[in-house]
């Protein structure tokens, strides 16, 4: 187990500055380049504050020993920390499992909150039973995690060493494009975000519609392939963009209903009719998008069923289930309204 002298070697400063940093001591004047140099020996290192020894709880009393379990979650989100319904509804789904199995969420964290290196640290530094993950994460923040945390279920993430619940990105997308095709489309553009991977065409959604256009014979316009990041100002910024070059696709597949709004509202202030101009289908069927302009098609995802049944096997690995690590795929279904 690493010790204080330890961090300090790796930093570079003394025991006492560690301290200072480490209880956020702002007696005395510490440079950030310092504190930040503190912060990450202390990560790689894994070094943990001792604290007093804590009563041993009688495993028999199944009560108390949940009321000592911390159960964390980090969200995936893009810049606030509660905008995305879809995720929202996921952990509502969270929330209420782990209310009727007798816990509570003891924090919730996003992944940008989580590359502070203070913040990884203050957040892990008690003992935490279990995670439910959203995203996942860089590789440094996750392997951290992974050894403070003994059981972790991921949403719909990309590590393959932990369990996962989800739903089928690649035939979602399938399903979408295959559902403008029949609709009589054939200049379909596709609009999503890039991620943590910085890359738009590794996504599973982009290959789902790259697929499914190639095997209907269909060309893919570069020019229609929109990296909106996730952020609804910047997809509105690229719809305004391509409406100005008088090149637009008759239909779109949109990586997420609340993107699909944003290129409703770009397309109705540059005057394109949808659904008789340009066509529109979201994905994920949050609450919302059936009262848009017009009322939004998209696929339907069970996102509160996908964090009840997260909890469920998170609860499972806690009991003793030593299993290798599973992926489990919920049902889709499309929801057809009047944007297409």
């Amino acid at each position: 187990m690493s010790t204080i002298r330890d961090v300090a070697k790796l930093a570079h400063v003394s025991t006492a500055t560690v301290s200072r940093v480490l209880n956020n001591d702002t007696k005395y004047k510490i440079t950030d380049e310092t504190r930040e140099r503190v912060w990450q020996a202390v990560t790689q290192l894994n070094y943990k504050i001792s604290s007093s020894p804590k009563r041993k709880v009688p495993a028999k009393d199944h009560s108390e020993n949940k009321t000592h379990t911390k159960i964390g979650c980090v969200l995936s989100v893009t810049k606030d920390k509660y905008n995305d319904p879809y995720f929202m509804s996921i952990l509502s789904g969270v929330e209420e499992r782990l209310l009727s199995a007798g816990y509570d969420i003891a924090f919730i964290r996003t992944g940008i909150e989580l590359n502070d290196s203070k913040i990884l640290f203050n957040t892990f530094s008690e003992p935490i039973t279990g995670l439910i993950l959203m995203e996942s994460l860089n590789n440094e923040t996750y392997e951290y995690i992974r050894k403070q945390v003994p059981y972790i279920v991921g949403i719909d993430t990309e590590r393959e060493d932990i369990d996962n619940v989800g739903y089928d990105h690649y035939n979602v997308a399938s399903m979408a494009v295959n559902h403008l095709i029949d609709k009589g489309h054939a200049h379909i553009g596709y609009i999503g975000g890039s991620g943590l991977t910085g890359n738009l065409k590794g996504s599973r959604r982009y290959r789902g519609y790259y697929a499914t256009m190639h095997a209907a014979g269909l060309s893919v316009n570069p020019d229609w392939v929109i990296d909106c990041m996730w952020d609804e100002t910047v997809c509105i910024e690229q719809i305004n963009h391509l409406c100005t070059t008088k090149n637009c696709p008759t239909a779109f597949f949109v990586g997420s209903d609340l993107m699909a709004m944003a290129t409703l509202n770009g397309l109705y202030n540059n005057g394109i009719s949808v659904p008789h101009e340009v066509a529109v289908i979201g994905l994920s069927n949050i609450e919302v998008s059936k009262y848009s302009n017009p009322p939004l098609s998209t696929i339907d995802v069970p996102t509160k069923e996908i964090g009840m049944v997260a909890v469920d096997h998170l609860i499972d690995r806690m009991n003793g289930n030593h299993l290798l690590p599973k992926k489990v795929i919920l049902p889709t279904r499309l929801v057809v309204r009047s944007s297409t």
